[in-house]
């Protein structure tokens, strides 16, 4: 069976209040008693009440006095360091609650600029705003811009250090040729690729330029490009001075 909650308010009735004081004074004893025995410190506790002309004390008057003393020899800063009273207990909670109220206002108003921001995209249109609206829709975008970057620069360095470590694995370090007496040495390998294949390509206009040095395209008929057999009466009937 679960304990019904109480109620945290002063009890009027004198009796319901005196068991309830005996009740509690019983747990707080045993509370500290367990405090000290468990965590390894010096502990005690001093309570007046108007049913007792003597005050209850743990675990004993000279315990009491032992555990005063040492604490009346640290400075007054570390005394009051944590130290509370029900005043600024309250004004701990009341500052504590205003700080979460105001993140969760902020969370809140966050949430809301982002669903205009959405509407929107979707072309509702910024009619009913007002300036602190879209004050606070600027500044949203600005943040949501900046992420964007930020992982933009990312993703890039990411690919460019991967590009590097790909390229650097894959070269293949050849023995180079000692190059003879009066010739140039080429820029690399590929320079000379690119002076091969002009070369190749100013052969082959030249081939074109001057047909009399071969003797056909495989035989007396010139084949027409795609397969076009439509004009082959044409290319038969043309003059072709190596076949004269």
């Amino acid at each position: 069976m679960t304990r019904k909650k109480v109620k945290l308010a002063y009890i009027t009735n004198d009796s319901a209040r005196k068991a309830t004081y005996k009740k509690r004074k019983k747990g707080l004893m045993k509370k500290v008693s367990e405090l000290s025995t468990l965590c390894g410190i010096e502990a005690c506790a001093i309570i007046y009440s108007p049913y007792e002309s003597q005050p209850e004390v743990w675990p004993s008057p000279v315990g009491v006095q032992r555990v005063l003393s040492e604490f009346k020899k640290l400075p007054e800063m570390e005394q009051s360091k944590k130290m509370v009273n029900q005043e600024s207990f309250l004004r701990q909670r009341i500052a504590k609650a205003n700080e979460q109220l105001k993140k969760q206002c902020k969370d809140n108003r966050e949430k809301e600029m982002t669903q205009v921001l959405f509407q929107n995209l979707t072309g509702k249109g910024l009619h009913n705003l007002n300036m602190m609206d879209l004050n606070d829709l600027g500044w949203l975008i600005e943040q949501n811009l900046k992420d964007i970057n930020k992982r933009v620069d990312t993703l890039t360095k990411a690919s460019h250090s991967q590009g590097s470590a790909a390229a650097s694995s894959a070269t293949m370090v050849t023995p180079e040729a000692k190059p003879k007496r009066g010739e140039k040495v080429q820029a690399g390998r590929s320079g000379i690729e690119a002076n091969m294949d002009t070369m190749q390509r100013q052969q082959w206009i030249m081939d074109l330029m001057n047909p009399q040095d071969h003797v056909g395209f495989g035989g007396n008929e010139m084949m027409l490009p795609f397969g076009d057999n439509n004009h082959n009466a044409l290319w038969s009937n043309a003059f072709f001075p190596w076949e004269k």
